[in-house]
């Protein structure tokens, strides 16, 4: 078959290939979603006693966030299949900095119990703009990418996320000991504006849609993915997904994960402060390093995923990364709250969040084999899985360590990561739920 038609006369080709321009600006987006999420966690350590909440408080906002956001990962995947990734990825980074400008804005506005409630109301508003993002990127991701680069990509998004999490304390901390926690989280907002004007102009929902796309990437694009279904999205497709029973054990064992991710995302600042003696700066660099060892590990495990799948097969070559590195980090967990010296804590904790994010890539791209067409609808109940794993664990840990139990909840985790590893055993992301185009 022939592309040839699909750009127009006279075009020059750009040197680099139009997929990674894509590739960048997800990667971009990713980063910041990752510093919007994270930032009530940074900014608590002042936000509470400004505004006298509550550590168990300062959970239910992050339990706002992961409610709203687990609930529209699904049916906003699916929405967007259905308005294009494009408009939707646009109309939710929008929505995303409203929210985030909210949270320092809402106590000039409100007084009393009002201004919690409406923090509760940012979170909410802030985790459903960005439900459908993870999911639309796998969708973006399957249009864009040939099957054998889907790994590496997925590997290298998720290196985004530690990127994200690791700038939200470098940047935030800092600033809010020199201007305050209000001012340094609209700082930090306000940029995002600039990258969506960059992804309105340069995204695109597949490559033939795309001008600058050439006879050859597009031929390189499509080549793999030829045999699936190419129709347009189908609900009732999309639906059928929630019946496949690897892709429900794969979700199960996505659960299981998140709960350690979680843990380590959101609660190593305070640990590091409050157990660990860190002051407020050294606590914001300190957390720096899980997340960047996170986003080491995701890229280099979206490589060994890649090596292993090309060796060994779908089946075998993604459930080995998976099989291994959980029970490490899972070690490694338990390493970092019974060691006595801060500084190798801190390093067990980075080394358990890197093996962890290894296996973003083994559970992303076996969503993506299983869901082919339907990428982003998968993706989006993946993520409804891992997501829950948050607000199982965010209550609990904030009720815990209010306690003093944070020995327990670095216990609990450790158990939640062996079994997201054992589970992959039962997993076999080889056999794809491909649509007919009729059906």
């Amino acid at each position: 078959m022939s592309f040839a038609g699909s750009v127009e006369p006279g075009l020059k080709a750009s040197a680099l290939p139009v997929r990674f321009r894509i590739f960048g600006l997800l990667f971009a987006l990713t980063i910041v979603a990752y510093v919007q999420r994270t930032a009530v966690s940074i900014a608590g350590a002042k936000m509470m006693p400004d505004l006298h909440i509550s550590q168990v408080q300062l959970g239910w906002l992050e339990t706002a966030f992961l409610i709203s956001y687990t609930a529209l990962q699904f049916p906003g995947a699916v929405a967007g299949q259905a308005i294009g990734s494009r408009r939707m990825i646009t109309l939710c980074a929008l929505l995303s900095v409203a929210a985030a400008l909210a949270m320092p804005l809402a106590p000039s506005v409100f007084t009393g119990g009002a201004v919690f409630l409406a923090l509760l109301g940012a979170q909410f508003v802030l985790g459903a703009s960005q439900a459908p993002f993870f999911g639309l990127l796998s969708g973006v991701l399957e249009r864009w990418f040939p099957p054998r680069d889907w790994s590496r990509a997925q590997g290298w998004s998720a290196a985004g996320l530690g990127a994200g999490a690791a700038a939200a304390p470098a940047i935030i901390a800092p600033l809010m000991v020199v201007v305050g926690w209000r001012l340094a989280l609209i700082i930090t907002a306000l940029p995002v504006l600039l990258l969506v004007v960059f992804w309105w102009i340069e995204a695109r929902d597949t490559p033939r849609e795309h001008r600058a796309v050439t006879a050859s990437e597009l031929a390189e694009t499509a080549q793999e993915a030829g045999s699936v279904d190419a129709s347009g999205p189908k609900v009732r497709h999309a639906i059928r997904l929630l019946a496949h029973p690897s892709l429900l054990l794969l979700t199960i064992g996505y659960t299981a994960m998140n709960v350690v991710f979680y843990l380590i995302t959101f609660w190593s600042f305070l640990y590091l402060v409050q157990v660990r003696h860190f002051s407020l700066l050294e606590g914001g660099f300190a957390a720096m390093a899980p997340p960047l060892a996170g986003s080491v590990g995701a890229g280099l495990g979206g490589m060994l995923i890649a090596a292993s799948m090309s060796r060994f097969g779908a089946r075998w070559g993604l459930r080995l990364v998976p099989l291994i590195t959980l029970p490490v980090a899972a070690l490694m967990l338990l390493l970092a709250v019974h060691v006595g010296q801060s500084w190798l804590a801190l390093t067990c904790l980075s080394l358990s969040f890197g093996f962890l994010e290894m296996n973003e890539g083994a559970f992303w791209t076996s969503a993506m084999q299983i869901g082919r067409r339907d990428a982003a609808a998968a993706g989006g109940i993946l993520n409804t899985g891992g997501n829950l794993g948050g607000i199982i664990a965010t209550p609990v840990i904030a009720f815990l360590s209010s306690h003093g139990g944070w020995t327990l909840s670095f216990e609990g985790g450790a158990a939640f990561g062996i079994g997201a590893g054992l589970i992959w055993l039962l997993i076999d992301p080889a056999t794809p739920a491909v649509r007919s185009v009729d059906a």
